[in-house]
């Protein structure tokens, strides 16, 4: 599109028009969002545990607020905005997780951002799977490192890639990252798989456990718990705070030598006001939530099997996680269908490219301890009835 710009011959054009323009073609493919209020059974959110507005956490807002923790940081965490509390949760985090160290961010998107493009260097190799998280492929645009995506969930592919660089005379640091619960699809990444990769070639890997922690592990540490490589010096996590835990923020997991350089390096920590100390108070209970949450695990798992056996058969993709992806296709359609159910009293959202692939818009729904059992089959009879 060729931009128009106002000489003193010429009237003034309207100088947003290249972007009223873009949001004029997201509407006719079908892809122009909107914001729209929270409003029936959640079947949308991230808030696996439904420990968001928990009593629990609301207690914990309140007595950290009597004992004195600010709200506001007041400044980035190199300058006064560092708090008891962002420490307290740090060293806590770092025991709970079995890590010599963690580094409190502010949200899951800057913490994977900052890590990507701060820790691995020039000549070293990323390799990463091609459904990252978004913020991983932000974090990529700014590293200094070669990068390459693999097809997604393929071991081999990895190994392959990295044999390849090495073959070719490279001698850096090879980093491998994967997530641990793919959001929009619903499966496992090869987190076991790939924690042998990294050991066996001397490569440091990355696990995103944004929609695993608080859901799967021992204690809901994650897959990469689970797996039993969570503590090794070869292995990175972050753990947001915003989803099962019902908080907000970000815990970037691993050896110390990590913290200590992102402290030094990286710049959207340096540079960013610190996260509210009264957050990370809040943090610190749910973790503590989270590590006698078995019964809380136990009666999510029960509504995804549950889920599985109503909307499997009307075309979701069961893997035994909170995300049940139904892929229409259609934009149009899509978005459609999520309306329906809306006007019905369920919140499920219709997701388009570019969050997912073209050609591939689906309903993403989501299990959480929101909804019960009965939820779920009164959803079922909706959704059958929506297609």
């Amino acid at each position: 599109m060729t931009r128009v710009f106002p000489t003193p011959e010429q009237p003034e054009t309207e100088p947003l028009s290249a972007q009223i323009a873009d949001l004029a073609r997201l509407e006719t493919e079908g892809r122009r969002r909107s914001l729209i209020p929270r409003a029936g059974l959640d079947f949308a959110s991230n808030d696996y545990l439904g420990l968001a507005a928990s009593g629990a956490l609301e207690e914990a807002a309140r007595k950290a607020l009597d004992r004195g923790v600010p709200v506001g940081s007041g400044g980035s965490r190199l300058l006064r905005g560092n708090c008891a509390e962002h420490e307290a949760l740090e060293a806590e985090a770092a025991a709970f997780f079995g890590a010599e160290s963690a580094l409190f961010l502010s949200s899951g998107f800057v913490a994977n951002s900052a890590l990507f493009a701060t820790l691995p260097q020039r000549g070293d190799l990323v390799l990463a799977d091609e459904l990252v998280h978004a913020s991983c492929h932000e974090g990529l645009k700014l590293t200094r490192a070669e990068r390459k995506l693999v097809p997604h969930g393929d071991v081999q592919a990895f190994e392959d890639a990295l044999l390849a660089w090495r073959a070719a005379g490279n001698g850096g640091q090879v980093w491998l990252a994967v997530e641990s619960l793919y959001s929009m699809d619903g499966d496992c990444g090869p987190v076991a798989e790939l924690g042998a990769l990294a050991k066996k070639h001397g490569a440091m890997l990355l696990v995103d456990e944004a929609h695993a922690t608080g859901v799967y592990g021992p204690g809901g540490r994650g897959l990469a718990a689970e797996a039993g490589l969570q503590g090794r010096s070869n292995v990175i996590t972050l753990h947001t705070c915003g989803k099962a835990l019902g908080c907000e923020g970000a815990l970037l997991v691993g050896p110390a030598a990590m913290k200590d350089f992102l402290v030094n390096r990286a710049r959207g920590f340096i540079f960013s006001t610190a996260p509210s100390p009264l957050m990370a108070a809040v943090v610190r209970e749910a973790l503590r939530i989270c590590a006698g949450g078995d019964h809380l695990r136990a009666a999510l798992q029960a509504r995804i099997a549950k889920a599985g056996a109503l909307l499997g058969p009307l075309g979701a993709e069961a893997h035994g996680s909170p995300v049940l992806p139904l892929v229409l296709g259609d934009n149009l359609r899509t978005m459609q269908v999520a309306e329906r159910l809306q006007a019905q009293g369920f919140d499920v959202r219709g997701i388009r490219p570019p969050t997912v692939p073209a050609g591939t818009s689906r309903l993403r729904i989501v299990i959480t301890l929101n909804s019960n059992e009965d939820d779920i089959a009164a959803l079922a009879a909706a959704l059958k009835e929506a297609l």
